[in-house]
């Protein structure tokens, strides 16, 4: 599972590579290459951030790319708009507080602990159950049509991976927001699929980022 490149954070249109995020796929592209992970599918989430992330990896591999919105993030204005005291969200609406990253992040941690917390009772479009069934059922199809060896690339979100992560760890859910808060734009989490299950292998790798060039890490 791979985290989409940085997006456009505090614009009008978050759901946009920025440049930094467009130079992080030409590391994660040539990451992969070097690593020899030769990928046998390309899934994506529907987002544009996931799709421009995934369409160059698919690109280089010679496959086309699959889309399946199961992989797609949570909706981050619809949980704050719930939980959260001020009007905010990954994009900026007129309207919205001027908030600093930092400032988002404390908001969206608070928000989304209450989300898991009321869990099918939240008042949210997609409550928290719904949302990691979505991405379970998504990654039990993934899963089930790799054969013996072959390797499947999914590129996500960060709360999307924290959440599949954290089940498999066999972690209370909001360990969610811990992994998300660090996640790595083109951060790479790998399983293993075997007869006893879905195993994690490593969380966030980033190695092709650091090595292309360390200025290019970005967590948002």
């Amino acid at each position: 599972m791979i985290r989409h490149a940085q997006a456009s954070f505090g614009t009008a249109d978050y759901d946009v590579l920025s440049e930094r995020g467009h130079e992080q796929v030409g590391a994660l592209v040539a990451g992969l290459q070097r690593r020899g992970i030769a990928a046998d599918r390309i899934i994506s989430g529907a987002l544009r951030r996931q799709r421009d992330t995934a369409a160059p990896c698919a690109a280089a591999a010679g496959l086309a790319l699959t889309i399946d919105d199961r992989w797609n993030e949570y909706d981050d204005r619809d949980i704050l708009t719930h939980y959260a005291g001020v009007p905010a969200g990954l994009e900026r609406h007129a309207g919205d507080d001027a908030l600093s990253s930092r400032e988002f992040q404390q908001i969206l941690n608070r928000s989304l602990r209450q989300w898991i917390a009321a869990g099918s009772a939240s008042p949210c479009q997609e409550p928290w159950p719904r949302f990691l069934e979505r991405l379970e059922a998504a990654m039990d199809d993934v899963t089930c049509d790799l054969e013996r060896g072959q390797t499947a690339l999914v590129i996500s979100s960060g709360g999307a991976i924290a959440a599949i992560t954290a089940a498999l760890l066999g972690l209370p859910p909001t360990a969610l927001i811990a992994f998300n808060h660090v996640s790595v734009n083109t951060g790479i989490t790998k399983l293993v699929v075997g007869r006893g299950g879905t195993t994690l292998i490593s969380s966030n790798e980033h190695a092709h980022v650091e090595e292309a060039d360390a200025s290019l890490i970005s967590y948002r």
